[in-house]
């Protein structure tokens, strides 16, 4: 049973496909795609690397089963045939949440409820208690109903996943660091690059740049539910972080670096970097957008500018896509990559995109803007001697 899993990793709408990408890159090649969540098989030791790896994900979930329901004796019968118990002992704390869209079954307490009953029976019969203390380990089950098939899961990671342990603070409506991974990563920079971040904030983007250029695996600084799991246990999840320490390459040299205009949004960003351990490797500036000047050649600006939501003031934030633009401008040959829910950006900005894509920054539909400058020339080939070809 435990071997053999259909895992499930969940995240925001239009990441999808770069949480597929990733489950890819770590070893998962059959996964299947719906909205808001990758489905993969796995085992025990699958749930602690997905949890530690994975970067753009929001939670790893178990699926317990899917099944027709029509009405709430069908959700409570299709509940207590599922096997609760080979995950939830006796002592497990098992909150149940819900949500459900275009069912019959609209009401989302009354199904809670239902579960929630339903789970107890299971644990009835099988542990031979009438009551059960919910004084161990957090088991938090969801029931989803989509049209009328519920669908059961079990939460392993508990707190979300873009909550890494290495912000204590942060800037007003930051960027979350699951969607400053997946800009990364959709981004053209590689490690070898410059990156540059005008509106750092809290320092979310370069930080994340960094994990990825040095394969820090995001999830190493903080813990997860399921590891106070007896089922998975701690020799699994000594494991994948051995593994994961021993993925790192510290050694690769970073050219990363934000500015903000707010002195306390750089002071909370280098507390953070202190805290990923990326005090000494990263530089950053208290400077206007306009002023920013970064070195080398073929970098990347990757950014989330301030817009009128944020700001409250939608002269600002146009003045802020202008400064953006006229510092890129004298950089040449660097590419651009901004995430805005501005629809008139590329007008601000004085030029159309290469490629827009949209995302959802929270609730917040946006438009993933990417102006292309040249890609760097490639090494030349060695021969077979060793000299260039």
């Amino acid at each position: 049973m435990a071997t053999d899993l259909t895992l499930i990793a969940t995240c925001p709408m239009g990441l999808e496909a770069i949480v597929a990408r990733e489950l890819a890159a770590l070893g998962y090649a059959d996964t299947r795609t719906d909205n808001g969540r990758v489905s993969f098989r796995g085992g025990l030791l699958d749930i602690c690397r997905t949890n530690l790896w994975l970067r753009t994900a929001d939670r790893i979930l178990i699926h317990m089963g899917s099944f027709p329901a029509h009405t709430f004796e069908e959700l409570f019968e299709g509940t207590k045939a599922l096997d609760w118990p080979a995950w939830i002992p006796e002592d497990g704390v098992f909150p149940v949440d819900g949500r459900s869209h275009k069912s019959q079954l609209s009401s989302v307490p009354a199904c809670q409820s239902i579960v929630k009953k339903a789970i107890v029976e299971r644990m009835k019969a099988q542990y031979g208690h009438e009551w059960f203390p919910e004084d161990g380990a957090r088991y938090a089950a969801e029931v989803s109903l989509l049209g009328d098939i519920a669908h059961l899961t079990l939460d392993t990671t508990g707190p979300s996943l873009h909550k890494r342990g290495y912000r204590l603070q942060s800037t007003e409506a930051p960027l979350k660091e699951t969607m400053a991974a997946a800009l990364v990563l959709l981004s053209r920079w590689r490690a070898e690059r410059p990156l540059y971040d005008p509106f750092c904030g809290s320092g979310t983007l370069p930080i994340e740049a960094a994990m990825i250029a040095w394969n820090l695996a995001p999830g190493l600084r903080r813990t997860f539910s399921s590891e106070a799991w007896p089922i998975i246990g701690e020799a699994l999840w000594e494991q994948a972080r051995e593994e994961a320490y021993d993925a790192v390459r510290d050694d690769t040299p970073l050219d990363i670096a934000g500015s903000d205009i707010d002195s306390e949004a750089i002071a909370i960003a280098e507390a953070a970097a202190r805290k990923a351990g990326l005090g000494r490797e990263l530089r950053w500036e208290v400077l206007p957008a306009a002023k920013i000047a970064p070195a080398g050649r073929f970098g990347c600006i990757v950014t989330n500018p301030p817009y009128g939501e944020r700001l409250g003031n939608d002269r600002e934030a146009e003045a802020a896509i202008r400064q953006l633009s006229a510092s890129a401008g004298r950089l040449g040959d660097w590419s651009v990559f901004a995430i805005s829910p501005d629809k008139s950006f590329e007008r601000v900005y004085g030029r159309p995109a290469d490629k827009r894509r949209k995302l959802y920054n929270g609730r917040i539909e946006c438009q993933f803007y990417q102006f292309f400058g040249p890609l760097p020339p490639r090494p030349p080939k060695q021969s077979a001697a060793g000299e260039p070809s």
